[in-house]
């Protein structure tokens, strides 16, 4: 797989404001005049709505063409908000590869929420740095009740726009996505069954972590192409932990029906809470790694605890 490793710096162009509504008729009235707008001045305009959502602004538009539909999370995925995040800026990189501005309409879906609903405060604070450089107005939607107060309290601290009466104003609650994450740290995802491998390595033993990975996947249903993909970016996990985590660090790979799962352990802290979301600049000497690795594999997720910094990848087979 082609990654992108460098880009031209860029200033930050995305307009992210936060909605609220009452009931679907409220969101479809909201929505047709900023989509409207955006149709007629050729922009795409993306959807991660409910399919309710869609088909009752389809109805109102009177049309069925021009919407884009974004792709779904993948079910492994679906708890990790910085994954989604990094999603939707490939998806929306494309869209801007031929139109100079884009526009993605996100609602609420109760599905991520997860037990305490800090998905949704890890995928906004990861929407600021990830779609930061791109042309792309994106409007989140949620509505006014009922939600669990984190979700409430985090698109109130995420989103530097906020979208009322159609007009977008400045949100003086808004906050860094550093500063959010540090009082809401990004949740560890499901615990897994016993590892089918397990090593403990140092900066002098990342050819027994690339050995690993390329023994288990080997005669899986992986091709050879995509287990070079697969071993490159838990190298550049695996490297960044014994290099800017402790002396030691923790390999465990999982290997089933949807693919390699590999954890990444170290006792260190990480001074940025979501790495590698933001494309390396050419004149960056280093800080590539992760970025790499986020690129090559269906989720990446990182979050932190007293025990230091763990990193899980998923590469679907």
């Amino acid at each position: 797989m082609k990654v992108e490793r460098n880009r031209v710096a860029a200033p930050l162009r995305l307009q992210h404001a936060a909605g609220y509504f009452s009931s679907l008729d409220d969101l479809v009235a909201q929505l047709l005049p900023l989509v409207s707008r955006a149709l007629e001045r050729g922009e795409p305009v993306a959807l991660a709505v409910r399919p309710g959502t869609e088909r009752a602004l389809y109805t109102a538009l009177g049309r069925r063409g021009g919407l884009i539909a974004l792709t779904e999370p993948y079910p492994f995925s679906r708890g990790s908000g910085q994954t989604t995040a990094v999603r939707l800026a490939r998806e929306l990189r494309e869209l801007t590869r031929s139109s100079a501005h884009a526009t993605l309409i996100s609602e609420h879906d109760s599905r991520y929420d997860g037990v305490d609903g800090r998905y949704w405060t890890e995928f906004d604070a990861a929407a600021n740095i990830a779609l930061g450089d791109l042309p792309v107005s994106l409007l989140c939607f949620y509505p006014e009740l009922p939600l669990h107060l984190e979700i409430l309290e985090g698109a109130r601290r995420n989103h530097p726009l906020l979208l009322a009466d159609g007009e977008f104003r400045p949100n003086p609650a808004h906050r860094t996505p550093q500063d959010v994450l540090a009082e809401t740290p990004a949740p560890a995802p499901a615990l897994l069954g016993a590892p089918a491998v397990q090593l403990t390595y140092t900066a002098w033993q990342l050819r027994d972590v690339r050995a690993a990975v390329t023994n288990l996947m080997t005669d899986s249903a992986f091709g050879s192409t995509r287990i070079e993909d697969v071993v490159l970016a838990i190298n550049e996990v695996a490297t960044n932990a014994v290099e800017h985590g402790t002396r030691e660090a923790q390999l465990s790979l999982w290997l089933s029906t949807d693919g390699l799962v590999c954890e990444v352990h170290d006792g260190g802290r990480l001074a940025d809470p979501l790495p590698g979301l933001r494309a390396p600049r050419p004149t960056d000497p280093r800080g590539r790694g992760m970025w790499i690795a986020r690129q090559l594999c269906d989720l990446l997720h990182v979050w932190q605890d007293h025990t230091g910094t763990h990193v899980r990848l998923h590469a679907a087979s």
